[in-house]
């Protein structure tokens, strides 16, 4: 596949133009112009870089990639050790940020939410980027955290009654505990992100909603996942998912 239509593709497809982010996506650095292997992974780290050389990829497509506002503009030490993988390899790397959360089929968000089995009836806060549903029944606090467990394969970090009864439940994935208010706003009984602040506890137990922290890189990992297979489905091309576990 020509590395040019692959980004018109990505772009077209996740609406890029639709989005304030904190970081270019699309194309952020050029490679070869035949695109065969695509790695994707969360992140672009020099791990996940590595890895996918040893794989033969000539193409990388994640959800973390380089150049985020306010960074230092200096190529320098750890991103010049990335920038060299990538440019002496003639390796392509995408990266998308924000459109990847928010995609209704590709996205993070719905990857999510399809693994806890919940079916999104609205969005909120700001860009629309966090999901709430309905539960078909009640669940406690106790049961729905052991699903996001069983999901996620990593135990979360729960702050309410693990009694109390849920019956509408918000999401964002990664570093999204800012929205707490957000989804209280909304009506959620409880909130599940990747991350947590010192003081979502206090939101929790002053609110009355709880509050699951599953992890910035678990819960971001499947939207890039979805995404490569489509990528594989559609054309031409070889895809590997790279998984470089990290605990946050």
């Amino acid at each position: 596949m020509d590395r040019i239509e692959l980004e018109l593709y990505l772009n077209n497809l996740l609406e890029i133009g639709r989005f304030k982010d904190y970081c270019p996506n699309g194309l952020q650095v050029e490679g070869t112009r035949r695109v065969q292997k695509i790695a994707t992974g969360v992140t672009a780290s020099l791990a996940f870089l590595e890895a996918a050389l040893e794989w033969g990829a000539d193409t990388v497509l994640v959800h973390h990639g380089y150049f985020w506002k306010n960074e230092a503009p200096q190529v320098t030490g750890r991103k010049y050790q990335r920038l060299k993988t990538l440019i002496q390899n003639d390796i392509n790397l995408f990266a998308y940020h924000l459109p990847l959360d928010s995609h209704p089929d590709f996205g993070n968000n719905a990857q999510l939410g399809s693994r806890l089995g919940l079916i999104a009836d609205g969005r909120f806060a700001d860009q629309d980027l966090d999901w709430i549903a309905t539960l078909g029944m009640p669940l406690s606090l106790e049961h729905f955290s052991a699903t996001v467990e069983n999901a996620l394969g990593r135990k979360p970090l729960v702050f309410g009654d693990a009694d109390m009864q849920l019956r509408r439940v918000a999401w964002c994935t990664g570093g999204a505990q800012g929205y707490f208010d957000a989804a209280i706003t909304a009506g959620a009984d409880v909130f599940v992100s990747g991350e947590v602040s010192e003081q979502t506890m206090h939101i929790a137990a002053e609110s009355g909603v709880a509050y699951i922290a599953a992890g910035h890189h678990a819960t971001e990992r499947y939207g890039v996942q979805a995404l490569g297979s489509h990528l594989l489905e559609q054309f031409d091309i070889e895809h590997v998912f790279i998984d470089i576990d990290n605990p946050v």
